[in-house]
């Protein structure tokens, strides 16, 4: 039974992923993500029921439209394979409940912010402003201060540090990291909570620094040049999410 649900939530993944391809390529466009239904961006033609199976569609037609022969972005593999792997982990590590269930929500908003921030350079408000309305909505149904979702009150001081940091940030630098980061950082307290957003926050910029030298020292970014910042933070999120706490209590016994 469990080996049933661990691919029930795999092959869940890999078709959420196929959405949140089609949201990162619409939202950033101001596009209807009703209307129309998936076609190719090359031709236009409508896909198929057979173009649409998640994962298998893009090996079986080799990366391209099956009519117009134009190259698929590699993209579209990854993020419904990354997007499965980490619906089967959450549900390794949570079990069935409605945490689970919300932090699928949570980590498909984090999924989508880390594929237009990395193409775009792009925190879309459209995302962020309803997503942080929602995590205020439901912080009042988590009783426990240790779970995987953050109660009221560690919502709201994990907001207000995350949102309060990065604006710091901000006027320090005069700029040097974007305003959409500021918020981003404010929806990820919200949901991690006080103080696993310090996880989130610290993973981040651990990541995005090794991340920023590893560009530097291929040649491919100059001193000065900027990175997006907001899918280092995005991972920082998803960790903190599933370890925060332990990685907490590991630091603390450190002191």
């Amino acid at each position: 039974m469990f080996t049933g649900w661990v691919i029930f939530f795999f092959v869940l993944g890999a078709v959420l992923g196929s959405f949140i391809n089609m949201l990162s390529d619409r939202l950033p466009a101001n596009k209807s993500i009703v209307t129309p239904g998936s076609v190719c961006d090359a031709c236009g033609k409508r896909l198929g029921a057979a173009e649409l199976i998640p994962v298998f569609s893009y090996i079986f037609l080799k990366g391209r439209c099956r009519s117009c022969g134009a190259k698929i972005p590699a993209r579209a593999l990854w993020v419904e394979i990354a997007t499965a792997s980490l619906f089967a982990l959450f549900y390794v590590i949570i079990g069935p409940s409605a945490e689970l269930a919300i932090s699928l929500v949570y980590l498909c908003v984090f999924i989508t912010l880390f594929v237009i921030d990395l193409e775009k350079g792009l925190i879309l408000n459209v995302i962020i402003y309803p997503c942080m309305l929602l995590a205020l909505a439901l912080s009042p149904l988590y009783l426990q201060s240790d779970g995987i979702l953050a109660n009221l009150s560690s919502s709201f001081f994990g907001g207000l540090s995350g949102f309060g940091l990065f604006l710091l940030i901000y006027i320090a630098s005069r700029g040097g990291i974007g305003e959409g980061d500021i918020k981003m950082a404010g929806f990820i307290g919200l949901v991690c909570g006080f103080p696993n957003i310090f996880v989130a926050i610290f993973t981040g910029i651990v990541l995005g620094g090794l991340a920023a030298a590893a560009l530097m020292l291929s040649g491919k970014r100059r001193k000065g040049q900027t990175i997006p910042f907001g899918p280092f933070l995005a991972v920082g999120a998803v960790t903190a999410m599933l370890f925060g706490s332990q990685i907490m209590d590991w630091y603390l016994g450190l002191a």
